[in-house]
């Protein structure tokens, strides 16, 4: 072969080469993180909602005739899993009844802002919305909380308060399922978390792909083996109505931490985040381990392990003027010391007939 004709023919091959991984047709647009395929833009559509389809179906996450809310923030997350759920559902005929389920914490300048976006996606999507509110259900906001205890553990009361509001929202709705948009990232994130905190409980069930099916209603994880990447590149190549500001309020969020590991550990080495969970997957609890029994609490009738439930514990904290009385253990209310309580007159009713501080104390 002439030097002529062995430059035409690596010209050829590193055209080739620039070629879509998967359709070899169109020129490639991005790398996958998970893959390091270099592919096109129609291809990654096709990919990454195909993935999702295949997650749903495998694991069985919904029946026919369910209705099913998105826990929707307006957040690249929430954003994406709206609107791919809602063109499966078309696709493949679900048959699903979709609803959109917001949390207003009460964050000036950043909520008030998400909740905007949240319901133009609401028009777009052609989806009916909930909105519940902090201070509808517990009498604060989030502003108000971070004024009394400041910044150090404000993300304690917001992470306990809203996985009870969206419960709460959810039975308003009357749905079957609650759907997150937790991402594979989240969910290694997660993993790593309750082993530096050696949370045994949480961390058998954090890798779960449903959880709560023995509480009110149970929460699917659809995004469970979606990189964050990725689901920003499909927002971003789909030109989606989302909001991108962090919350003011967690810049110094113990989770923060967690997340900066995980990235550098994506750089190094793509699959890690899937590594980890399928190590948190393959965990085992020795079966001598005491689990914590699940029960009902006496206060507000929601699930809790202890007679009073997290949300009670901390708002009692801030209605007596001391905030950090929920933080760590729940002393003082199953713990060493005890306070004096007026029990109901009958057993706790369900979470739609009571409030968080409904009693008196």
């Amino acid at each position: 072969m002439s030097s002529g004709e062995k430059m035409e023919a690596k010209s050829k091959k590193a055209g080739a080469s620039r070629l879509c991984f998967l359709c070899n047709l169109r020129r490639p647009v991005l790398k996958r993180p998970k893959t390091l395929q270099q592919i096109c833009r129609e291809c990654f559509y096709e990919v990454f909602e195909e993935e999702i389809h295949q997650v749903i179906v495998q694991n069985r996450l919904f029946k026919s005739g369910e209705r099913v809310a998105i826990g929707a923030s307006g957040g690249k997350d929430s954003t994406v899993l709206a609107y791919v759920l809602s063109e499966l559902n078309r696709r493949h005929n679900y048959g699903l009844d979709l609803f959109l389920l917001s949390i207003d914490e009460g964050i000036t300048g950043y909520r008030d802002d998400s909740l905007e976006t949240v319901k133009r996606n609401e028009v777009q999507y052609g989806l009916p919305l909930q909105i519940v509110s902090y201070k509808d259900l517990y009498g604060w906001t989030m502003d108000d909380i971070v004024k009394m205890i400041g910044l150090k553990n404000n993300c304690t009361f917001c992470g306990v308060f809203r996985r009870q509001a969206l419960d709460r929202g959810a039975t308003l709705l009357k749905v079957d399922k609650l759907v997150t948009g937790h991402n594979a990232d989240d969910i290694a994130e997660t993993v790593l978390l309750n082993i530096l905190r050696g949370d045994i409980a949480r961390l058998s069930r954090c890798t779960s792909i449903t959880t709560g099916e023995d509480g009110p209603i149970p929460r699917c994880k659809p995004f469970k083996y979606t990189y964050e990447k990725e689901i920003v590149m499909y927002a971003y190549f789909k030109k989606l109505d989302y909001f991108s500001t962090e919350c003011i309020y967690s810049p110094n969020a113990y989770r923060g931490f967690a997340r900066e590991f995980i990235k550098d550990l994506e750089r190094i080495r793509p699959r890690a985040i899937l590594d980890i969970i399928k190590s948190g997957e393959d965990f085992r609890i020795a079966t001598t381990t005491k689990m914590p029994e699940q029960g009902t609490c006496e206060r507000c009738g929601y699930i809790s392990s202890q007679k009073w439930c997290k949300a009670c514990v901390l708002l009692e904290g801030l209605n007596r003027g001391l905030p950090k009385m929920g933080i760590g253990r729940p002393r003082g209310v199953n713990g060493d010391h005890k306070m004096e309580i007026k029990k109901p007159g009958s057993v706790a009713k369900s979470i739609e007939s009571k409030q968080c501080g409904s009693l008196d104390f």
